[in-house]
């Protein structure tokens, strides 16, 4: 079960640290992890396919349909975007207050384009060539789920993690149920 955390939990912002958790008013609950996992699903599916596009076979699914999985998640991007907008903005806060002030001042299609790239770039560095086959593996997996349900998965294995052992993602624990 540990292993599907960390997997699920690389999917989302490239394998987020897994550590005690730290005690503070500041956590991400299971509702904002789930909206910024959907909203982040595209991107990260992305910057993952281009990171192991080089270590992957033709005939891996990231390399046959990664593009198609990104587009179709893509399509649930925008309702979920007020909630994730909190939880990237709370996310940059525990890092930067003052970025996250400059942030929150910008119209939401700059924000966007800042938390897409912020993603992809995190995404495309933090990725291990020698998971690019689980991580595969799993999407394959998780494709024909709704991005909903996928990120639903994700948010659930990250809460189990949490439990376990206090998971976070960058600076901001995730809340424990």
């Amino acid at each position: 079960m540990r292993t599907l955390a960390l997997l699920c939990s690389t999917l989302l912002l490239a394998a987020p640290q897994i550590a005690a958790a730290q005690t503070g008013p500041s956590c991400l609950t299971a509702r904002e992890f789930t909206a910024l996992s959907t909203y982040a699903l595209p991107s990260v599916i992305s910057g993952t396919s281009r990171a192991c596009a080089t270590v992957l076979p033709s005939t891996a699914f990231l390399r046959r349909s990664g593009g198609d999985l990104a587009q179709r998640y893509s399509a649930t991007r925008a309702p979920v975007w007020p909630e994730a907008k909190a939880a990237f903005l709370k996310m940059t806060a525990a890092r930067d207050p003052g970025a996250a002030q400059l942030f929150s001042s910008m119209p939401d299609d700059a924000l966007q384009q800042i938390a897409d790239a912020a993603v992809s770039g995190i995404v495309t560095g933090q990725i291990k060539p020698e998971t690019c086959g689980t991580i595969d593996r799993v999407l394959s997996l998780v494709s024909p789920l709704p991005a909903e349900s996928t990120a639903e998965l994700i948010a659930i294995a990250s809460g189990l993690a949490s439990r376990a052992g206090g998971a976070r993602l960058g600076n901001v624990p995730l809340c424990k149920a």
